[in-house]
């Protein structure tokens, strides 16, 4: 069984996914539930994670809809 990542791999892999076009600016991200299968991580890490990058401006929540790609951040 994987060893499932750390904190900063996570947030360096969704970094690393963004930047390569996997999530494009202004894209929705997957839920977070779907993070938490896909880096067999618990959903409230996720949360962390998604929680930091927002506060760095690489991800906006919008109510209702979910998390996206900063369009500003990413260009």
């Amino acid at each position: 069984m994987p060893i499932p990542p750390t904190m900063s791999e996570l947030i360096d892999d969704l970094l690393r996914r963004i930047k390569v076009g996997e999530f494009p600016p202004g894209s929705q991200i997957p839920s977070t539930q779907q993070l938490s299968d896909h880096y067999d991580v618990s959903v409230s890490t996720i949360h962390r994670a998604v929680a930091k990058l927002r506060k760095q401006d690489v991800l906006v929540g919008r109510p209702g809809r979910g998390v996206f790609v900063a369009e500003s951040r990413m260009r």
